[in-house]
């Protein structure tokens, strides 16, 4: 076994890993950007690196940088947990070159199975049945010949980045355009292909495990229907769709499909299943790394897939064959990310004012955060993963929506409410999912209104802050007691923002302390974490402002008769279509910002001429930032 291990990765992965190294008496190794210097991976390994700015081109996916962190600290493997390096077939190879184990697959299974196109061929020669489609360079002339609906997919990268569903192939060449600018930025790499759409489909993987023996075994799969936006979003194990026929036959594939490229370590084949028929499975990818959600396999199986990583890398070989696995109990997993649903799902950030992350009986978190983590633009969203196990999924789930309900993350906005109430949907519950699910279901699981108590925490707290400290003079005219000259008291009223500015005159009773406030209103008490501003509870937060409605009435003054644009996430300008006095069409494309490796395109909210325009490619931006103004025609003429 190894002596010590660089873990070329950041956040939650590199906290997991490096878990199982101290669990191994293994000596960790973690590496930093600067903008991570005292991130909690830094924090838990044995020792760290910082191996450059703030940009992953220039410090995470930066090979030569990763390979001397190794050579100074004496690493003699190097793990690269999920994203990054972990499918890059060369830093494989630049780690055997500089006498480095690479915890993961052989460089030349990462390259073919990391080709969509060319992994599909060898699968399908193994006898794994594939999903019709076509490739570059007659991705348009396949497209068309599959009819709509068709699924455009980069073929050097996963994670849903840069898939497009198209259901209008009058608009195939802007939607091919679109991905392969994503593709591009995520991957290096533009390449496309195309597959036909199933409607209603289910998405299941399967877990195998190989070493350099020549043992290959699945470990079962996982469900991972939920999805929003092709990004993975809640995952369990098992699948209530499968019966052990199928289950099976879909391991025996996953197992030749490992076969086929020669492979070793974890990895994790990914079939689409049409819901309707369970037994017409399609191979659709190789994930050639650890899985996100490979905790809930690791909660029915008893196994720890890292430390089989480990050992495999190491030399060792599996130490049961596939008639020793067994499938006890249920788990599922619910992802953690930095996003704003109330924003149509955009990227967030912030600094991390207060945390509480769930753990108990049949609960457990991976998390890379701690009270204090900024959370920026320039990685990936995921926070955290809270993951719950049962006897049965009834118990799994009930466990999950209790672990959400006691999370709290306030100083940025995550989607744990929102993943609470998608586990309490009745087909969630019953198990009657597909990929599309989240999509038509997301506006009746996004809240519309604030509730009322939200501004009554929110009032009680500023109540508070007003009060006179004890002891000592008080200016009598500053008591925020309601007393006016010649007339009863009047409540003191507030103007507050969360999505929508109000004035709002606390009606209730309150109990403020520094961490917590509870109000009761119509004889109902609601509790709320606080922190600066913040109020959560159930999972949800809300960032409750002061609002100025003298400053926002000058402000919408002096843009009359035009329309600000602002930016809808904190990130950074990569497109810029037009200049100051262009004239647009409404619906027009005028910018492109991009965060946390998602693109959102700036349109023209009507016709009109471009009269300002305060950004360049390039330039970082924050929330509600304005971007652009467009005069309407009236105003220009």
């Amino acid at each position: 076994m190894f002596e010590t291990v660089l873990v070329a990765n950041r956040g939650e992965i590199a906290v997991r890993v490096i878990r199982t190294l101290r669990s191994m008496g293994v000596r960790s190794v973690a590496v930093f950007s600067d903008a991570d210097a005292d991130a909690r991976h830094v924090r838990e390994a044995d020792t760290a690196v910082r191996i450059g700015p703030a940009p992953a081109s220039e410090s995470y996916l930066s090979v030569e940088r990763l390979l001397e962190a190794a050579a100074r600290t004496g690493a003699q493997a190097v793990h690269p947990g999920y994203g990054f390096l972990a499918e890059n077939a060369a830093f494989a190879r630049a780690c055997a070159e500089a006498g480095l184990v690479f915890i993961g697959p052989p460089a030349d299974a990462i390259a073919l199975m990391g080709d969509k196109i060319r992994a599909k061929e060898t699968v399908q020669a193994a006898g794994v049945p594939v999903v019709p489609g076509g490739r570059d360079p007659d991705l348009a002339e396949a497209a068309r010949g599959l009819g709509a609906p068709v699924l455009l997919k980069p073929s050097a990268g996963g994670g849903g980045k840069g898939m497009r569903l198209v259901r209008d192939l009058t608009r195939l060449e802007e939607e091919i355009a679109s991905a392969r600018r994503e593709a591009r930025a995520s991957f290096g790499d533009d390449t496309l292909l195309v597959e036909r759409w199933i409607d209603r489909p289910r998405h299941i993987e399967i877990q195998v495990l190989a070493d350099g023996h020549g043992n290959v075994v699945h470990l079962g799969e996982r469900e991972c229907s939920l999805q929003r936006r092709h990004q993975k979003i809640i995952e369990e194990a098992p699948s209530v769709l499968l019966d052990e026929e199928t289950r099976s036959a879909m391991g025996e594939a996953a197992v030749q499909a490992a076969r086929s490229c020669g492979y070793r370590g974890a990895g994790t084949v990914e079939f689409i299943v049409p819901g309707t028929d369970p037994s017409s499975y399609y191979f659709m990818e190789m994930n050639t790394r650890l899985q996100v959600e490979h905790p809930v396999t690791e909660l029915i199986t008893g196994l720890d897939l890292v430390e089989w990583q480990l050992r495999v890398a190491a030399g060792e070989p599996l130490a049961f064959a596939q008639e020793d696995v067994r499938l006890t109990g249920h788990a599922v997993e619910a992802r953690i990310c930095a996003e704003d649903p109330a924003r149509g799902f955009l990227p967030s950030g912030g600094t991390v004012l207060r945390l509480r992350e769930p753990q108990g009986d049949g609960v457990r978190t991976d998390s890379g955060l701690t009270e204090g983590t900024e959370v920026g633009s320039l990685y990936d969203p995921m926070l955290s993963k809270v993951i719950a196990y049962g006897p049965d999924r009834a118990t799994a789930l009930r466990r999950l929506r209790a672990a959400l309900a006691e999370t709290v993350t306030l100083g940025v906005q995550t989607n744990a409410g929102f993943l609470r109430r998608l586990l309490a949907h009745p087909a969630v519950v019953s198990g009657d999912m597909d990929t599309g699910l989240v999509e038509r279901e997301v506006e009746d699981l996004v809240p519309t209104d604030v509730p009322e108590e939200v501004y009554e925490a929110a009032a009680a707290v500023r109540l508070e802050a007003l009060k006179p400290e004890p002891g000592g003079w008080t200016d009598p005219f500053s008591v925020p007691s309601g007393w006016r000259l010649g007339g009863a008291p009047k409540p003191p009223a507030f103007h507050l923002r969360v999505q929508e500015a109000l004035e709002y005159t606390p009606r209730g009773t309150a109990t403020v302390n520094d961490d917590r406030v509870a109000v009761t209103l119509d004889g109902v008490r609601h509790t709320f974490h606080r922190a600066a501003g913040w109020l959560g509870r159930d999972g949800d937060a809300w960032h409750v402002r002061d609002h100025d409605p003298v400053a926002a009435s000058l402000t919408r003054s002096a843009h009359a008769g035009a329309d600000s644009l602002t930016a809808p996430m904190p990130g950074t300008v990569t497109v810029v279509k037009v200049a100051v006095g262009d004239e647009v069409s409404a619906g027009q494309s005028l910018l492109v910002v991009e965060a946390m490796k998602m693109e959102h395109v700036i349109s023209a909210p009507h016709a009109g001429k471009v009269a300002e325009l305060d950004v360049a490619p390039g330039s970082t931006v924050a929330m509600d930032q304005v971007l652009a103004v467009i005069a309407p025609h009236e105003e220009a003429e």
